[in-house]
């Protein structure tokens, strides 16, 4: 693994890390940080939340609110969109402070309308 992708793991882990406390933590690993809500579906199954992952020349960054809620990327800019692989998952193989502040938004968003 790469030093810029531990460092862009550690940014995306960042921001996800405020919300551990109300969520429940499932892995927190050098290249995994995966949280799931407190909340069960209907099956009593836990419902994952967020997560940052190392993989194979980039960082993974799911934010599964986006998934239920697809209406909260209304308004996101053309970069970050660019950073979206499928419904609710980003890419970043660098740090882009402007990108991430954006996408610190979206989440902090898409998980107090998730929990609301």
């Amino acid at each position: 693994m790469s030093n810029t992708l531990s460092a862009v793991f550690l940014r995306l882990k960042a921001i996800l890390a405020p919300f551990a406390q109300a969520a429940v933590l499932v892995h927190d690993t050098d290249e995994n940080y995966y949280l799931n809500t407190a909340q069960l579906d209907k099956n009593g199954k836990a419902v994952f939340l967020a997560a940052a992952k190392i993989g194979a020349g980039k960082v993974a960054f799911h934010l599964m609110p986006l998934y239920r809620q697809p209406e909260l990327l209304n308004g996101i800019s053309p970069a970050l969109k660019k950073r979206m692989q499928g419904k609710s998952c980003f890419n970043f193989a660098a740090i882009d402070e402007t990108l991430l502040a954006e996408l610190q938004a979206l989440t902090q968003l898409a998980i107090s309308a998730d929990s609301g």
